[in-house]
């Protein structure tokens, strides 16, 4: 498995994090709360894409997550994320080096850890949100059952229709999936293969595909917001995953 250029793609997003970093069970974790009454039942576990807690931008979209009534959790999946200057044009950062030395392998083990931590904390559902990188982890929980809801955008190191077959006779865990345009790592042929296999109905526990035309690989966290069609498909993205957890976290319509 490999990732592809637009994984070191993007633009860092104007804001500053909210949240706190906590140590749980050994790892730094990035935690944003809601202000007002939430739900202490339930978590958003969010698997990041390469550059995990070095870009704001996942910090600014857990802090999003935490105005809409979700307490989220933000571990740290690596030896070193991905630096947030990899963005900047001429950038020498080896995506291969990093990826020997940051593979699921390494990175796996350490959300199962802070998911295993959340539920002996109490913790009744855990829902995931995979980013990029952090939606393969996402759909080996969702095999295990060991989640209440999953949602991925744009996400990499699948492999279609193995993982789809797979989740399709193990896992009763509901997925929605945001995708986009152009994308080497869930092409428009994946898209169609995964709506072939899960969709009309097939896959019983639920599922969901968005497709935000005029994005590209990594929109929903690293997108150029002043495209518009690029910060529709954020936004897009963002309010269906919202309404995902809303319906199977929170039993809300």
């Amino acid at each position: 498995m490999s990732l592809c250029e637009n994984c070191v793609k993007g633009f860092k997003h104007e804001g500053t994090p909210e949240g706190t970093i906590e140590e749980i069970d050994g790892i730094d974790c990035y935690v944003a709360t809601p202000k007002g009454d939430y739900d202490k039942n339930v978590v958003v576990l969010m698997l990041t894409d390469i550059f995990g807690l070095a870009l704001v931008n996942n910090k600014l979209l857990a802090d999003d997550f935490a105005r809409h009534g979700f307490k989220v959790v933000v571990p740290n999946l690596f030896q070193e994320p991905a630096p947030a200057d990899g963005l900047n044009p001429g950038s020498t950062f080896d995506l291969g080096a990093w990826f020997g030395r940051n593979g699921v392998d390494y990175s796996e083990p350490r959300a199962r850890k802070v998911l295993a931590a959340l539920k002996a904390q109490g913790i009744a559902k855990v829902g995931v949100t995979g980013y990029c990188y952090g939606a393969r982890t996402g759909f080996n929980l969702a095999f295990e059952n060991a989640i209440a809801a999953l949602v991925v955008a744009h996400p990499s190191l699948l492999q279609v229709p193995q993982d789809m077959e797979t989740l399709k006779a193990k896992s009763n865990v509901p997925v929605l999936i945001n995708s986009c345009e152009v994308d080497q790592m869930f092409p428009l042929e994946a898209q169609a293969k995964t709506d072939e296999l899960l969709g009309n109905g097939q896959y019983a526990p639920g599922y969901l595909r968005t497709y935000w035309e005029g994005c590209t690989h990594g929109f929903s966290v690293r997108g150029d917001l002043s495209d518009p069609k690029v910060l529709a498909g954020k936004e897009g993205a963002f309010k269906a995953t919202c309404n995902w957890f809303h319906k199977y976290l929170l039993g809300k319509q």
